[in-house]
C-alpha cells in the first residue's frame, strides 16, 4: 500500500495523463490546513491585491487537500475547508508545496462527437480560459464528512450552463489525471443532442443567470491544444476524448 505525506503525493503517474480510477474517497477534517496557518497573512496581502485588481473576487470556503495518495487504483485524501483567498495564494507558490488541489470535470460530449466546454468570464479567477464546466469542491459537496464528486459535477454544470447531467448517459466511470500538485477527476457524460443544440441550451441559461460566470460556451471538435486558451488541465483530456474517437 502506498504511503501518504502532507508534502508529496504517491502513486500518481508522472506524467500528465488520464488514468482510470476505481474510487474517490477525500475526507474533509474539522479544524484548519496547516498550510492556512501558516500562511494566513501572506494569503491575506495577496487577497488584497487579487480584489484591488479583481473586485468582484469573493472569498468564499473551499475544500483543499493536505494528504493524497493512490493506491490500488482508489484516490485517497484528507482535506480541510479553507477561504478561496488562502487557496489562491497557494496557486501563486511555484511548486505548489503545502497541499494539494483537487476538482472534477465533468465532460460533455454532444450527439455529433464535439466536446463541450466553457469559457470563463472576465471576473472570474480564471478569466478567459476554456475548460469543461466545473468549480472547486466547497462545503455544498460535503457528505457524511467526505467529498461528493458526482455531486460537485451535477451542481457546478447545473449552475454555469443549466444543464442537468442526469438527462446525460454516463458508465459512472471516474477516472482522473494529476500535475503539479493538482488533480482532476474525469466523469464522461453524453449527450442526445448536436453540438449546437447544446450550446444553445447554455447561451438561454447565460439569459437568465444571475451569476454570469461564464462568458459563453464552446464546441471543441479536436485535440489541438492551440485552439482556444484552455486551462492546464484541459490538455490530457483532450488528448483522451479525442483519441477514443479514432
Amino acid at each position: 500500500m502506498s504511503e501518504t505525506y502532507a508534502d508529496s503525493a504517491t502513486g500518481f503517474p508522472s506524467e500528465a495523463r488520464i488514468f482510470p480510477v476505481e474510487g474517490v474517497r477525500l475526507r474533509v477534517l474539522d479544524g484548519d490546513h496547516p498550510f492556512h496557518l501558516e500562511n494566513r497573512a501572506a494569503a491575506e496581502a495577496n487577497w488584497q491585491a487579487e480584489i484591488a485588481a479583481n473586485p468582484a473576487l469573493f472569498d468564499g470556503r473551499m475544500v483543499f487537500q493536505h494528504r493524497l495518495s493512490l493506491s490500488d487504483g482508489v484516490v485517497q485524501g484528507e482535506g480541510y475547508v479553507v477561504p478561496y483567498s488562502t487557496f489562491l495564494w497557494w496557486r501563486r507558490q511555484p511548486l505548489g508545496q503545502g497541499g494539494f488541489h483537487v476538482f472534477a470535470f465533468p465532460v460533455i460530449a454532444s450527439a455529433d462527437g464535439a466536446l463541450i466546454a466553457v469559457e470563463m468570464a472576465a471576473h472570474t479567477a480564471n478569466p478567459g480560459q476554456v475548460y469543461c464546466a466545473a468549480g472547486s469542491l466547497d462545503p455544498h459537496d460535503i457528505v457524511d464528512g467526505h467529498c461528493d464528486i458526482a455531486g460537485n459535477m451535477m451542481r457546478e454544470v447545473r449552475e454555469e450552463t443549466g444543464l442537468d447531467l442526469g438527462d446525460a448517459a454516463t458508465d459512472g466511470r471516474f477516472l482522473a489525471s494529476f500535475a503539479r500538485r493538482r488533480l482532476t477527476i474525469v466523469r464522461l457524460f453524453r449527450f442526445d443532442l448536436s453540438a449546437d443544440a447544446i450550446l444553445d441550451r447554455i447561451a438561454a441559461h447565460m439569459e437568465v443567470d444571475e451569476e454570469k460566470e461564464i462568458a459563453g460556451a464552446v464546441a471543441i471538435r479536436s485535440a489541438d491544444p492551440a485552439a482556444h486558451p484552455y486551462n492546464p488541465a484541459m490538455l490530457p483530456v483532450l488528448d483522451w476524448f479525442f483519441a477514443q474517437a479514432r
